[in-house]
């Protein structure tokens, strides 16, 4: 092996520092500032695509919702004759558990999936329970197909179509809601005049299934056309619990709970009542679609108002109204005229709360949390939605067919609901004339 070779580590030149054996460490570059995130595009060809569909989605699901009371009459006198009004009513508030409950899991699914996919399977699935209740005779074959199954592939229906028109509005978000939710009254509107008709003309089952081809078309426009402007994530958990721990989403479910107790009674209850009075069938429901009229109304021009003067001023304000005119014109008319009247007032009012609810969530969450927090609110406002109406027919039932104290039990849960988001408005504005 050769010798290392030696270094003369005198003859090295002195080094003071690093610096003089290595070139002079420049400063790094500042980083370049990020990009402004593009200005929030209100609308669009999309936008607009997806409020069409959605409204479809809802005059499809809710629509029959709203219809409901054709059914509670048809069935008193048919097929569950031998039912109590509280009985047959469990099917009808089914359809809404099973419906607000299953948001808080269509939503997490909406927020990693997209619409298109939870549309596509909810308009098998709500179709196959519709054509199911056209055959069913028996109380516990309505219960599952018109109670649960019609409540799953409603929320597959709504949740993605609400939630999808929800992400391409911010300013105009709650007059969009308010043209989509109005669907659901447009179709409370045809529905019971159609179904009416049909029940008298040709059966039961062939006025189910006719409706069931009109939700069919409905759910494949819906599915073709809704979309979201939000990138896919990764599903979050069940439950979101920063939520849970918001004090003002959890009021606000607290009021707008209690509200559900009594809000959807009278489309439950109208035809009866006004049957019980001596008016005829035909105008009874006629009295269900006038009421579904006035929310038509009341779920289009409220969220153009909202948008002006304030989501929680509108929504206290028309949730307070629906109980004082409970209280006021349906506790006290008995005529057909007197009816009309608050029927129209009713759907008016009740239509703009629930118009309202979607961006009241979204005015207290961040754009990200919109699909889950929706599904979440929902699925609270399920319990008072699946008691509500079986408990105003067992007041009906005690009180051997007198009206009456459901109907104060409907006006005061209103008026309870609206108490409480009171509280809401002023916890988020202390002033009571601000824009909220």
């Amino acid at each position: 092996m050769p010798e290392a070779e030696k270094v003369d580590i005198a003859s090295t030149p002195k080094v003071e520092s690093i610096s003089e054996l290595t070139l002079e460490a420049q400063p790094e570059p500042a980083p370049a500032p990020a990009p402004a995130p593009p200005p929030f595009k209100e609308g669009g060809i999309h936008g607009y695509l997806t409020v069409f569909g959605a409204f479809l989605a809802l005059f499809a699901t809710f629509g029959q919702m709203n219809a409901f009371g054709s059914f509670q009459l048809w069935y008193s006198e048919h097929q569950l004759s031998n039912y109590s009004p509280s009985d047959i009513s469990w099917i009808g508030s089914l359809q809404l558990w099973v419906f607000f409950f299953s948001g808080g899991i269509i939503g997490r699914f909406f927020d990693a999936y997209g619409p298109t996919v939870l549309l596509a399977l909810g308009t098998v699935v709500y179709t196959f329970s519709i054509m199911m209740t056209s055959l069913a005779s028996r109380y516990y074959q309505f219960i599952l197909a018109q109670g649960i199954t019609f409540g799953i592939g409603s929320g597959l229906l709504f949740y993605p179509a609400v939630s999808g028109a929800s992400t391409h509005f911010l300013k105009w978000r709650a007059t969009a809601i308010g043209i989509v939710v109005s669907g659901s009254s447009v179709g409370g509107v045809v529905f019971p005049a159609m179904l009416q008709r049909l029940f008298n003309e040709t059966s039961f089952g062939w006025a189910v299934r006719v409706s069931g081809f009109v939700c069919l078309a409905c759910g494949i426009c819906a599915t073709l056309t809704v979309s979201s402007r939000l990138p896919r994530r990764k599903p979050g958990p069940w439950i979101d619990l920063p939520s849970l721990r918001d004090f003002k989403f959890l009021l606000f479910c607290a009021g707008a709970g209690m509200t559900c107790f009594g809000l959807f009674v009278p489309f439950f209850y109208i035809v009866q009542y006004a049957e019980a009075h001596g008016i005829s069938q035909a105008h009874g429901f006629n009295l269900l679609s006038i009421m579904n009229a006035g929310s038509v109304i009341g779920r289009v021009l409220p969220g153009l108002a909202a948008d002006a003067a304030g989501r929680y001023n509108l929504f206290l304000i028309f949730a307070f109204s629906s109980g004082l005119f409970t209280l006021v014109l349906w506790l006290t008319q008995t005529h057909f005229q007197g009816l009309i009247a608050y029927a129209a007032i009713y759907g008016f009012f009740s239509g703009a709360v629930i118009s309202l609810t979607t961006p009241c969530i979204a005015q207290i969450s961040r754009i990200e949390q919109i699909g889950t927090r929706i599904g979440m609110a929902y699925s609270i406002l399920s319990f008072p939605s699946l008691v509500g109406a079986p408990i105003a027919g067992a007041l009906l039932t005690r009180a051997h067919g007198d009206f009456h104290t459901m109907i104060i039990w409907t006006g005061v849960t209103l008026l309870a609901g609206s108490a409480l988001l009171l509280v809401q408005k002023l916890i988020l504005n202390r002033n009571p004339l601000a824009k909220v």
